[in-house]
């Protein structure tokens, strides 16, 4: 039986760009060589995509050299369903012309991005167009899990529990700032988070006690994003971690994890460089699963599945929750729509070993993007027959009224 060719599609233009390096070489190292030729595709900062075996080495990105031996620069052929790898080769002799040649052609793609220009739906929307299948969730849902100020409003829509928030824009902070602050505490008081709305692994996250450090924080997160939120914060509330994976109706919920930290969140350097940062969100410490009543268990297990099939989620996700042990309610924070290490290790406390998960995930691109093709793209009718603009800079034309 051939291999498959499954493309690792990582990096991109994103503060976590690194996070996603690390989870991307974790991945390619678990998948199955038997059953997949794995075929690594970074793009870099700057937008460039390249492949090559040598990305298959973490140490390639330290730093990365686009020119090094054994790197190829690439472009996706966007023809539907080419799936193409395109190289400008040069041309044997003196006057040997370049050509554009296909150095691989991807069956499907394992996208690996973490943050902005990848998991937020844009690399989503791309690989529809080119018509090749792909392991996250779809467009709308990457597009409404990146966006922290769009994923509150729905979650209140569907009646889910998450804090009591507000969220500004940078203009309105710039020319307002006392009012903003004013409002903050009129409305949520203190403690609270601010995040920017289109960032994860905590990267511009602040908690504010009083005004000064509100007016900080504010200032930080704007650096990083146009919007931001402000989130009520709750006093050492147990964090609560849990992924699904299914597709289309199918949801299955892992095992709970307890993230462990000694501060009052878990920050960037927390979640990735305290343990030197080669694992990923799989080095952090954590108790699997957590030390929880089993009603809250399964409430959050429910919850999650419940999530997952309201933004008609694929593939690997994970939910995290706070937990407030005074009053006993469980709060949303977000959906990573693609969770740093693919959250393996929670399927793996479920006895579902890495290289298997990765199996499931192609199974499922793969089903979503049969479903896709089913739809019928070839209705016709007779509206271009009716469609009449007359000459050319003739007024009084006749159009279609929508």
């Amino acid at each position: 039986m051939s291999r498959k060719q499954l493309g690792v599609i990582f990096g991109s233009r994103s503060c976590e760009r690194e996070v996603a390096i690390i989870s991307a070489v974790q991945l390619m190292r678990h998948a199955d060589p038997e059953k997949y030729d794995v075929i690594p595709v970074y793009i870099d900062e700057h937008g460039g995509w390249y492949t090559g075996e040598k990305l298959k080495d973490i140490q390639s990105y330290r730093p990365f050299q686009p020119g090094a031996a054994g790197i190829t620069r690439v472009s996706l052929d966007m023809t539907p369903g080419s799936g193409a790898l395109l190289a400008m080769e040069k041309g044997k002799g003196l006057f040997g012309r370049e050509e554009l040649k296909a150095v691989a052609r991807i069956d499907c793609f394992v996208i690996v991005m973490h943050g902005m220009n990848g998991e937020d739906g844009t690399l989503q929307g791309m690989l529809e167009l080119a018509n090749i299948p792909y392991t996250s969730c779809g467009v709308g849902a990457s597009a409404l899990g990146m966006d922290k100020i769009l994923m509150k409003q729905f979650f209140r829509g569907g009646n889910l529990p998450v804090l009591p928030s507000e969220w500004f824009s940078r203009s309105v902070y710039e020319k307002e700032p006392e009012s903003v602050l004013d409002q903050v505490e009129k409305q949520l008081g203190y403690p609270v988070y601010t995040k920017p709305a289109n960032l994860g692994s905590s990267i511009g996250v602040s908690r504010a006690e009083n005004r000064d450090e509100l007016r900080d924080a504010l200032d930080l997160a704007f650096e990083y994003d146009r919007r931001v939120l402000v989130e009520k914060g709750l006093t050492r509330p147990i964090e609560l971690n849990c992924s699904v994976i299914g597709y289309d109706g199918e949801a299955e919920a892992s095992p709970i994890e307890m993230p462990i930290s000694g501060e009052e969140f878990l920050d960037f350097h927390e979640k990735y460089l305290a343990q030197g940062g080669s694992k990923g969100m799989a080095s952090l410490h954590r108790v699997v699963p957590a030390p929880i009543e089993e009603d809250l268990r399964d409430r959050i297990q429910e919850m999650s599945r419940e999530i997952f099939r309201m933004m008609d989620c694929k593939g690997v996700v994970r939910i995290d929750y706070m937990f407030d042990r005074e009053s006993g309610n469980l709060y949303i924070t977000e959906i990573n729509t693609i969770p740093g290490s693919l959250a393996f290790y929670l399927w793996e406390n479920a006895g579902v070993p890495y290289r298997k998960l990765i199996d499931r995930m192609v199974e499922l691109a793969e089903r979503a993007h049969a479903d896709k093709n089913q739809a019928n793209y070839a209705y016709t009718s007779d509206i271009l027959q009716g469609a009449s603009f007359g000459a050319k800079g003739s007024k009084g034309a006749k159009g279609v009224k929508g």
